[in-house]
């Protein structure tokens, strides 16, 4: 597919005349993937992305004037490097970097035409997947690991990140710096780790960018349900892990599970910005195309035969997206995985979401039972989702009393304005049922 701008969906052809909002565009898409070659050539996290930002300026005063180069990424590359072989120049009597600047030094080895090096880039498409190990490596704090990667991989400011972690931009700042500093002064390595390390190591990578989606998904704060912008990242970098380890089912799990939710997206909320529930969603907006291709990445993980978390919610929301309406839905299947899932990585958050669909199944009175039973429930009881479920379930038992005081705690807990607002309109209705008992209306 291509449009009257350029190239393979959107893509902004060389030489053509550009804007800066273009450019913009389009280093927000690539710069990623020039970093990570600056990154594993520096050894330096920090000096790679400052010199990637000082050539995305000059592309920035150039490319709209004389329109993009033949090879735009082997020209940003070419021109990074030589800004950070500049700065090191300036620091190498300070901090004996002399050797280093020896052996990146353009000069004392063949010049590489900027085409090679976009050929090379190209050839070698593991270096976002060596940065994102790098980003998310366990000798970071979990919040850290995100923080990078959305830095670093995603493209978000930092005043954007710190707006996520609800923390001041100074204090996200000088997060980011340090987990920067941590990776260079412990020389931790730009690269995929070995096959014997990848089980070990890649968990974190997944969980990292499943944080990030759920972040979007579903936003811990502010106005609106969703932020699609983490989400479209997650999503981004879910596929380069996808693409680039093909044979990790779980990376495909992943990859699916949030193009099977995301597809929801349009019928999540109402015009006026309202949640919409699931059993109420109008599937006729789900967007087709992600569905299509999660379902088919949840075939392809049941063909490789070693089932996993991420797979396995894949697969809960491909018996959703299977169905034309809610009350279609194949419970026994949901609770069968959910089953499965509690054994492979039990959690009072998936003993929570099984309770829901046993509800369906077997009805509220024995979802009850199972809510006030799960394990770890100190820990979720902060969590406004498990009193919103409890209150649903007392309401539909008929106990409205117990059900409101279960919703009030719930409101109180929720940080999302549209979640919020749907909680008091459930409240509500419980409090109309309180007052007129079903049979006296």
């Amino acid at each position: 597919m291509s449009d009257e701008r350029g190239g393979p969906d959107g893509w902004l052809l060389a030489g053509g005349p550009v804007t800066g909002e273009e450019v913009g565009t389009w280093f927000r898409r690539e710069g990623s993937r020039v970093v990570s070659v600056l990154a594993r050539a520096f050894g330096d996290l920090d000096l790679a992305e400052d010199a990637v930002q000082e050539a995305f300026a000059v592309a920035l005063d150039r490319w709209p004037r004389d329109g993009m180069p033949p090879s735009p990424a082997g020209w940003l590359v070419t021109t990074a490097r030589r800004k950070g072989l500049d700065r090191l120049r300036r620091e190498a009597a300070r901090r004996a970097k002399q050797q280093q600047v020896a052996l990146l030094d353009p000069r004392t080895e063949p010049a590489t035409p900027e085409d090679e090096v976009e050929e090379a880039l190209t050839a070698i498409p593991d270096e976002r997947l060596s940065l994102l190990f790098a980003c998310c490596h366990p000798a970071l704090a979990v919040e850290s690991r995100v923080a990078l990667t959305l830095r670093v991989l995603g493209g978000l400011t930092t005043s954007e990140i710190a707006a996520v972690f609800l923390v001041p931009e100074t204090t996200m700042g000088q997060r980011i710096s340090r987990a920067k500093a941590k990776i260079r002064d412990a020389g931790i390595p730009f690269r995929v780790p070995d096959e014997s390390e990848l089980p070990e190591r890649l968990g974190g990578v997944l969980a990292v960018v499943y944080l990030v989606f759920t972040a979007g998904y579903a936003a811990p704060s502010g106005p609106d349900l969703t932020r699609p912008d983490l989400a479209t990242e997650a999503l981004r970098l879910g596929r380069i892990l996808g693409s680039l380890l093909p044979d990790e089912p779980e990376a495909l799990g992943l990859q699916a599970l949030m193009l099977l939710t995301e597809s929801r997206r349009p019928a999540r909320t109402s015009a006026d910005g309202d949640v919409v529930l699931l059993a109420e969603q109008d599937r006729g907006l789900w967007n087709a195309g992600m569905v299509a291709e999660g379902q088919a990445l949840v075939r392809r993980c049941l063909a490789i035969g070693r089932p996993g978390p991420y797979q396995l919610q894949a697969a809960i929301a491909a018996v959703h997206s299977d169905t034309r309406t809610a009350a279609d839905t194949d419970w026994a299947q949901v609770v069968a995985l959910y089953d499965h899932l509690l054994a492979v990585s039990p959690s009072p958050v998936v003993a929570l979401h099984r309770a829901v669909a046993v509800g369906e199944l077997d009805g509220a009175q024995v979802a009850l039972a199972l809510v006030d039973a799960i394990s770890g429930g100190d820990r979720l009881g902060r969590h406004h989702l498990l009193h919103a479920v409890r209150a649903d379930l007392l309401g539909r038992l008929g106990r409205e009393e117990e059900a409101v005081g279960a919703m009030d705690t719930a409101i109180s807990l929720c940080g999302n304005a549209a979640e919020r607002r749907l909680l008091v309109r459930a409240r509500e209705g419980l409090v109309a049922a309180l007052v007129h008992p079903p049979g006296e209306r």
